[in-house]
């Protein structure tokens, strides 16, 4: 049978862990597929570096749409990654008929509906596997393994770079800034790590996840983003103490009124498997109606790895190539007459309407009167309080910790309650709040 062509649009890490995985596994590889798949053409801006990595059998260009041009091409695999001329490429390969692959989150969390739309009008697949937690099937497990199911909420460490910096924060004491630096020069973290530290990363991938979840069009701007910058060694200490871990979430639940969509550090109880995600790995937990609660656990990132991702597609693409294409996997997971009508119209609540509990940690004067004081703003607010933990100032201080652990409330509440307590004067510093999730 005649191999499906492949072209890469890019062969950096995840490229030539692609173009390395085919050629090993090539046997294997076929008689899951059903006919060979065959990467005949890449395009990079560096040549030389590319013909090193594929050999001569592999025609190498510098040009992207040469590739696209192509007739012979089936499938192109976009590894360029952004919002720029990765957006251009990929609608150009869909209007040119070539189904594509991509592990582009970003890409997808912002423009995912108008490039979803353009590949179902023209009848060609869109894959995505790698995009979101890289070896690990999560896309693959929402979309279809789950199918029978009344997904409830996502929750997952989907950015490798954080959880290991609160990993080592945890392990070995230190502050957010020295661990950052041990994460650069190990590689976890970019020069610029703004996109994994601020959460932007993470928010594009439970963006996507949200979508698949809950039959809602990709909506990142509507997503509530917040990063680990903030977070203190002391918070992590006291959060073992009360048993609790904290871990960058990436968050999407259905309630009644709407779907949540947020990403920020949270406590998670420390007997929850996901809280013992250690390192660079990611986790996702996804609680359904029928099957209860399960976990998807691997490496989230690295060349081979996000490659079996990228092969993955390619084999379902192989496999469906000739199929008609209403008879295919949705991308989004639900079946449409019209791509329109694919969508629920249930709306991403703002944060200020998300029910969640509290971890809450207040920089107070060492006086009588001060815990009456804060109790009775949460109170008025009708915000039930936990669990208090009080840290006994030490000789000659005139200033302690104070930690409250909270019951679920609004989060317009708790802002309300944060702002009266802030005025106090016996709070002495801006109170730090990380919001506590039990995953149940």
């Amino acid at each position: 049978m005649k191999p499906i062509q492949v072209g890469l649009l890019g062969i950096g890490t995840v490229g030539s862990g692609t173009f390395e995985v085919l050629k090993r596994n090539q046997e294997e590889i076929q008689r899951r597929a059903g006919r060979p798949i065959q990467v005949t053409m890449v395009a990079d801006l560096d040549t030389a570096r590319a013909q090193a990595i594929v050999g001569s059998a592999v025609k190498v260009v510098n040009d992207a749409r040469q590739v696209i041009a192509n007739p012979e091409i089936d499938i192109v695999v976009e590894l360029i990654g952004g919002y720029g001329i990765a957006k251009q490429l990929v609608l150009e390969a869909i209007a040119a008929g070539k189904h594509v692959v991509t592990a582009n989150k970003a890409l997808l969390a912002v423009h995912g509906t108008e490039i979803f739309a353009a590949a179902h009008k023209k009848g060609v697949m869109v894959a995505f596997e790698a995009a979101v937690a890289g070896g690990i099937p999560i896309i693959k497990a929402l979309r279809e393994g789950l199918s029978a199911n009344r997904i409830q909420w996502v929750a997952g460490i989907i950015n490798g770079t954080t959880n290991f910096i609160l990993s080592e924060m945890r392990d070995k004491g230190l502050a957010f800034g020295d661990v950052l630096k041990q994460a650069q020069a190990l590689g976890y973290a970019e020069a610029d790590p703004t996109f994994d530290i601020e959460g932007v990363d993470a928010a594009h991938k439970a963006t996507i996840m949200a979508a698949i979840a809950f039959g809602v069009p990709v909506q990142f701007d509507k997503a509530y983003v917040e990063g680990i910058t903030k977070l203190e060694a002391q918070d992590i200490r006291y959060a073992e103490q009360l048993g609790y871990r904290i871990k960058l979430l990436g968050i999407s639940k259905r309630t009644a009124t709407g779907i949540e969509l947020r990403v920020h550090p949270c406590l998670v109880p420390a007997k929850r498997l996901i809280a013992n995600v250690e390192g660079a790995m990611n986790a996702v937990m996804v609680q359904a109606d029928a099957v209860g609660t399960t976990l998807y656990y691997g490496k989230g990132a690295g060349s081979e790895p996000t490659a079996s991702a990228v092969i993955a597609d390619l084999v379902d693409v192989t496999r469906l190539h000739t199929a008609d294409p209403l008879n295919r996997v949705p991308h989004l997971a639900f079946q449409p007459d019209t791509f329109d009508q694919a969508m629920s119209n249930l709306p991403v609540l703002p944060m200020e309407q998300v029910v969640t509990s509290y971890y809450l940690r207040l920089r107070v004067a060492d006086q009588a009167g001060v815990l009456a004081q804060i109790t009775g703003i949460f109170a008025q607010a009708a915000i039930s309080i936990d669990a208090v933990l009080q840290r006994e100032a030490g000789e000659g201080e005139n200033q302690t910790d104070l930690i409250i652990l909270t019951h679920d409330c609004v989060e317009a509440k708790m802002n309300q309650a944060l702002a009266q307590m802030q005025q106090l004067s016996t709070v002495l510093a801006p109170i730090t709040r990380i919001r506590k999730e039990e995953l149940n």
